[in-house]
């Protein structure tokens, strides 16, 4: 395969639906953090405003992931989400070693990427349980909290809006590591920003 090769893999609404999901998702991580710090929040912003921020955030993200989901499920772009039963754990553990060890050591990539794969084991899987898991869940119980009215007083002995804050929370965690990890992979490539770049021009280099 030329060094040369580009692949259409990210289309005009996936791109936008990117930036979209991104701004929203850095605006609600931090804003999240702000709300739940013990610190009181800054001079500059007050409270009721980083709250504000966060539902307006929320919403975005809602609607841009419905966006997303909509888009997978009319497109062929859902078709790298797809996970077969064959090789499910010793493809993703091939990953990890190249990862942890062999890209450090000159190694071949595992799973090189082709117009049938977009993304290498690990990454299908964190993506699938990210968008099919955890933002779902994140965007449930955010709903739920701007409705307190509608959630289950009791969870077994606890309060049910305690419970579905921590799911929140969790949840929110959760997004945020990935996040950090997600940084971390796009720039690892021919150079730091190529990955960047495929996300804003549509084309990756292979």
């Amino acid at each position: 395969m030329s060094s040369t090769q580009k692949i259409y893999f990210y289309p005009l609404w996936l791109r936008i639906w990117h930036g979209f999901n991104a701004l929203g998702i850095i605006i609600l991580i931090f804003t999240g953090l702000s709300m739940q710090s013990s610190v009181e929040s800054s001079q500059i912003v007050g409270f009721n405003m980083i709250v504000n921020l966060h539902n307006i955030a929320g919403i975005v993200v809602a609607l841009s992931y419905l966006l997303y989901f909509i888009g997978n499920m009319v497109t062929p772009n859902g078709k790298f989400y797809t996970i077969k039963a064959q090789g499910f754990f010793k493809k993703p553990l091939k990953q990890a070693r190249y990862y942890a060890w062999g890209m450090f050591h000159g190694e071949k990539y595992p799973f090189p990427l082709s117009e049938k794969r977009k993304f290498n084991p690990l990454q299908k899987y964190a993506y699938v349980m990210v968008m099919y898991l955890a933002v779902p869940l994140v965007i449930i119980t955010g709903i739920a909290l701007l409705f307190p009215e509608i959630i289950i007083d009791k969870v077994y002995t606890f309060s049910g809006v305690f419970v579905t804050a921590v799911m929140h929370s969790t949840m929110g965690f959760f997004i945020s590591i990935f996040l950090i990890v997600h940084l971390y992979i796009a720039s690892i490539g021919k150079s730091p920003l190529e990955n960047f770049k495929s996300i804003i021009t549509g084309w990756h280099h292979v």
